[in-house]
Order: C-alpha cells, then sequence, then structure tokens
C-alpha cells in the first residue's frame, strides 16, 4: 500500500512538472517569436540611466542628419511570398557601393541603424535600411531569428543588383540579430559575390544559444525540457528550429571579410559568443571589443574608435 502510494505521488509530481514545462515553454514562446508590440530588449541591457541619456543625444543627433537627406521607401517579396520594406538613401554623387543595414530584435531598421545609415552616406555609399520580417513595415507573424532572415538577406541584395547595377559593391551591416542575419546569410552557397565585407556588431551564435544563456541568467533553468518542446512548438508555427542553422556554422564558409564588433559589458548576448565566431571563421577576419560597453552600445561607448576601425576595415579590403 505504502509503495502504491508512493508511486502515485510520484506520477503525480511527473504529471505536474511536464503540465508545468509546457505552460513554461509555450510561455516562453508567446513572449519571444511571434510579432512583438514593443521592444523586448530592456535598456538597461545597453547601458545605465547617466550613459544611455549620453547615447540617446548621440543617436538622435545621427538620426536627425540621416532624416534631412532624401529618402525612397521600397519593398520586395520574401521567398515565401511576405512584404518587406526598406528605406533606400542614394548618395550624392553616383556610386556603385551600397551599405545594407540590418537591425536587432523587436526593433526596425531607423531605430538601430539611422546613424550608421549616416557614417555610410558620409563615405559616399549609398544606403539601404531594411525592417526584417515580423518588424517595422515588414510583414509577417513570426520571427526569424537570423534563420529566416537570412534568405530574406539574399532578397535584399538581389534587389541592390538590379535596381543599381551588376557591379554593385555591397558591404552587409547588422547589430544583435541583425548581425546573426549576415552572418548567416554569407553561409549559404548561393551567396553573391558582389559583397565584399561584413560588419556584424554583437551576433549571437544561434537562437537555442541565446535562449539557452537567458534562461540560465533570467531564471536559472536548464535549457531541457522547455526549450526542446519550445523548438517543436517554433517549428510547427513558425517553420524553424532553435538549432538549424547557427554563425557558427556560417562563418566557416563565408567569402569575405569580416569584422566582428562587441561590448566587453554585453550580459544579453554574451560577448563569447563574438570570439566564438570569430574563432570559427575561416577567412579574412578582425575583431573589436569595446571596453565598458552593453548590449548594442559599442558605437556610443566609442564612436570614435568604431568609426575608425570600420573606416580602416574598409579601406583595406574595398580599396585593393
Amino acid at each position: 500500500m505504502n509503495l502504491y502510494l508512493i508511486l502515485l505521488a510520484s506520477g503525480g509530481i511527473i504529471a505536474a512538472g511536464t503540465a508545468a514545462c509546457f505552460i513554461g515553454a509555450r510561455t516562453l514562446f508567446n513572449r519571444v517569436i511571434p510579432r512583438q508590440g514593443e521592444v523586448r530588449v530592456d535598456i538597461s541591457e545597453m547601458a545605465d540611466g547617466e550613459k544611455w541619456e549620453e547615447y540617446i543625444k548621440i543617436i538622435h543627433a545621427e538620426k536627425d542628419k540621416l532624416l534631412r537627406r532624401t529618402s525612397e521607401h521600397v519593398t520586395i517579396k520574401s521567398r515565401d511570398d511576405l512584404t518587406l520594406h526598406g528605406d533606400l538613401f542614394l548618395a550624392e554623387k553616383p556610386t556603385n557601393r551600397t551599405a545594407i543595414l540590418c537591425h536587432g530584435y523587436t526593433s526596425c531598421g531607423m531605430n538601430d541603424c539611422s546613424s550608421m545609415a549616416e557614417y555610410f552616406m558620409e563615405q559616399g555609399y549609398n544606403a539601404l535600411i531594411v525592417d526584417h520580417r515580423s518588424h517595422g513595415k515588414s510583414e509577417g507573424e513570426y520571427i526569424g531569428f537570423g534563420i529566416l532572415d537570412r534568405y530574406d538577406c539574399l532578397k535584399w541584395i538581389d534587389y541592390i543588383r538590379k535596381r543599381l547595377g551588376d557591379d554593385s559593391v555591397i558591404v552587409l551591416f547588422g547589430v544583435s540579430m541583425g548581425a546573426a542575419t549576415v552572418l548567416m546569410a554569407s553561409g549559404l552557397d548561393d551567396f553573391p559575390k558582389n559583397v565584399k565585407a561584413i560588419i556584424s556588431d554583437c551576433a549571437f551564435t544561434s537562437p537555442y544559444d541565446v535562449f539557452k544563456h537567458i534562461l540560465k541568467r533570467d531564471y536559472h533553468l536548464p535549457p531541457s525540457p522547455i526549450m526542446d518542446i519550445n523548438e517543436r512548438m517554433c517549428k510547427k508555427k513558425a517553420g524553424y528550429g532553435f538549432r538549424d542553422y547557427s554563425t557558427l556554422e556560417a562563418v566557416k564558409k563565408a567569402s569575405c571579410p569580416i569584422l566582428f564588433i562587441h561590448g566587453k559589458e554585453d550580459s544579453f548576448v554574451p560577448t563569447y559568443m563574438t570570439v566564438k565566431n570569430y574563432e570559427s571563421c575561416t577567412g579574412e577576419k578582425r575583431m573589436l571589443l569595446v571596453d565598458n560597453a552593453g548590449h548594442a552600445a559599442a558605437q556610443c561607448e566609442d564612436i570614435e574608435l568604431y568609426r575608425r576601425t570600420v573606416t580602416e576595415f574598409l579601406n583595406d579590403y574595398l580599396n585593393v
């Protein structure tokens, strides 16, 4: 009788635990994968309040300069027939050089990329700022975390080639999820030779890795079984799994030089992920780790170092 009660109680505990895991996985999925109505990255991940006030001044000043320029709103169709939106800024003097800029999770192109778009314009480039699927003005129900967006990136490259010429020289720039997107795109077999350089600012190695990190950091939970359940949900609803691809796989096949950038104080996407990306990259590469910079804050923390490093990288590889 005692053994029976023990087994019965154990079964109840297991069932309750399983139910809790399903609830946790569903909650995580709903908070992360569908289109979000607000930015999910806490500002405190980027900087404390005092620093953030200074960062905002830099961001707004650069965005104001960019918005004084003439732009054209453009659209493309993704391979799964979503309408994706972007803003194209043409250089004052005709050029075959274009930067395509990709933003971070739950943000949009003009929020995350206006400063670097202004930088590229000042360097004489055209600049195309895109909204990822399920972000900004672009269509989509589920966020792709780079795994789906890498194919969208190819579509944007193709758009530039058709619009501005087959001789286009293209630079890809991405921050956070956008950085993971451009790195993942670089590993595709049909990655265009027009792309001559990639700048990756605080990329994660895979969705699975970054979710695993947040589960441990914020909830003190192991990845299994919550992540296993969550991944099955994502495959069923969004059409991809968190471990379907990684930047580590992609950069082993990348055919163009890559500049890896990360803030040393990033606790949202840990700095070691960029170090691993750099170590896995088998082609031409450079790395900049910025002191005292949180997530996606390296540029604002030391804008002179950031832009000088980018300029030297582009001059070395595009002016040969």
